[in-house]
């Protein structure tokens, strides 16, 4: 029976290890206190060490029963849109305001899918537009100007 080894699990746990290993890492300069009385240090270890130990074995599993999988051709113009989308957002929120970054971010994203058309695109941005808004900035109290100093309001 041939073993085979799967690369994207393998290169995953590394991930969860190298990501849990920071947590460790930073909660160990903070006080750990004890079982009683944790300290600000004790909740991120306890995080850090599930996420290494949890990507140990998704890079010990990758290594003995990995599965050959194809992924197809990969989706160039989404990954492209969503990271121009969530750049544009943080570097634009502050000048242009929520409402109208939230609306291009929203925009960019949903245009991403290659089974949207433009009318759906803007009917999905204007209804996220609305509901962020009314979660972060009406409900939550996010301190974010609603319309930005680039716009003049």
């Amino acid at each position: 029976m041939e073993r085979r080894r799967s690369l994207p699990d393998v290169l995953a746990g590394v991930i969860f290890v190298l990501i849990g290993g920071a947590f460790v890492v930073g909660a160990l300069g903070y006080e750990l206190g004890t079982p009683l009385r944790m300290g600000p240090g004790a909740f991120p270890l306890l995080v850090g060490v599930a996420v290494a130990t949890l990507g140990l074995a998704i890079v010990v599993k990758g290594l003995i029963a990995g599965e050959v999988i194809s992924f197809g051709p990969i989706p160039w113009r989404a990954v492209g849109l969503i990271v121009l989308a969530v750049l544009f957002f943080g570097a634009t929120v502050r000048g242009l305001g929520f409402v109208p970054t939230s609306a291009v971010t929203a925009l960019l994203a949903t245009l991403a899918s290659t089974r949207v058309r433009l009318l759906m695109a803007v009917a999905v941005a204007a209804g996220l537009t609305v509901a962020g808004t009314l979660i972060f900035v009406v409900g939550l109290q996010l301190r974010v100007p609603l319309w930005g100093p680039w716009l003049g309001f």
